[in-house]
């Protein structure tokens, strides 16, 4: 599979933020997109291998979160494959609102909820994740 410099995922600066709070308190983490059910489809973040992935996800990349002050902070997304076939036209970007979010997601204490933000893959985007390999 060739490399590609497009990007599927992305965070906003009030998301960084809030995810270099929560690896402090927590350590490692990840987001799992959930696929409805009682959380809708909201970004699930769960410390490191809580949620167990396997054969059925999708790898869609890692957030650069910002240096912590053990290094690097880097959190890997995920989605089922299942969903990811309606989603894969889209670059998702992980952003912060108040309000009561997913129980099960670590923001949720914190009076905060994580939400997707979606756009069309451009053409040009889309191609060139075609000739990676990743579509």
């Amino acid at each position: 599979m060739a490399t590609t410099q497009v990007e599927r995922v992305a965070v906003t600066p009030a998301a960084a933020q809030l995810l270099r709070t929560l690896r402090a308190q927590h350590g490692e983490l990840m987001f799992h997109q959930s696929g409805g059910c009682c959380d809708g489809s909201s970004p699930m973040c769960y410390p490191a291998g809580e949620f167990l992935t396997g054969d059925v996800d999708e790898h869609l990349g890692d957030l650069d979160v910002g240096d912590g002050e053990s290094g690097p902070v880097v959190v890997p997304v995920w989605m089922t494959k299942a969903q990811y076939e309606y989603w894969k036209h889209t670059h998702l970007t992980i952003d912060v609102v108040p309000g009561r979010g997913a129980g099960f997601s670590l923001e949720a204490p914190e009076g905060v909820r994580f939400l997707i933000r979606s756009r069309v893959l451009t053409d040009d985007e889309f191609r060139e994740l075609q000739s990676a390999g990743v579509l």
